[in-house]
């Protein structure tokens, strides 16, 4: 009888997802048909993101380690959603194969909350999965950089494109409280 809104649990994270929604819209004035690239964890915060994605239509590509994929599950629910949309998934090994022409490039901590014990083993593991101007300049001229924040700067993101002019990160840290607020008015 009593509303339950999933902030954010181990395997989701979607109101992070609907707050990067409207920020990609406010940046790109539509969602359908954009690419949308992850690079890192396929953690709670990418399986929302890709459900997401993927319902209005935009093409999700992700590219992690092995050992670090998305679950299988969230992957098959996704494709049901795709196939309705129209959008493609693509997971991949190869961060330059997801980020290549994408309109977005998006990426997370390489270990989440709960996870520190872990964190010098994932540092090693995700090592080639920075997201700096090397791979950032493989994606669209006018494609946007995007981080859930807080930001590892110098590990997953480096610090130039983190502060740089495709980066909207604060834009999406606003968006997600503005987000939550309307979650909570309904």
């Amino acid at each position: 009888d009593v509303p339950v809104i999933n902030a954010l649990s181990d395997a989701e994270h979607p109101c992070q997802a609907l707050a990067d929604l409207l920020t990609i819209y406010e940046n790109k004035g539509e969602l359908a048909g954009l690419t949308l690239a992850f690079v890192g964890d396929g953690n709670n915060v990418a399986s929302s993101l890709l459900l997401a994605a993927v319902l209005t239509g935009m093409n999700f590509r992700i590219a992690s380690p092995a050992g670090y994929a998305l679950e299988e599950g969230i992957l098959s629910q996704a494709r049901e959603y795709a196939a309705a949309s129209g959008a493609e998934i693509s997971c991949t090994e190869e961060p330059s194969q997801a980020v290549g022409g994408a309109d977005i490039v998006y990426t997370d901590v390489w270990a989440s909350m709960g996870q520190e014990a872990e964190a010098q083993e994932r540092q090693r593991v995700f090592a080639n999965y920075q997201v700096n101007d090397g791979l950032l300049s493989l994606a669209r001229d006018d494609a946007i950089l995007m981080h859930p924040l807080p930001a590892h700067r110098g590990e997953e993101v480096s610090e130039d494109i983190l502060d740089g002019q495709q980066s909207v990160v604060f834009d999406q840290a606003e968006n997600r409280m503005h987000l939550q607020k309307a979650l909570l008015a309904q």
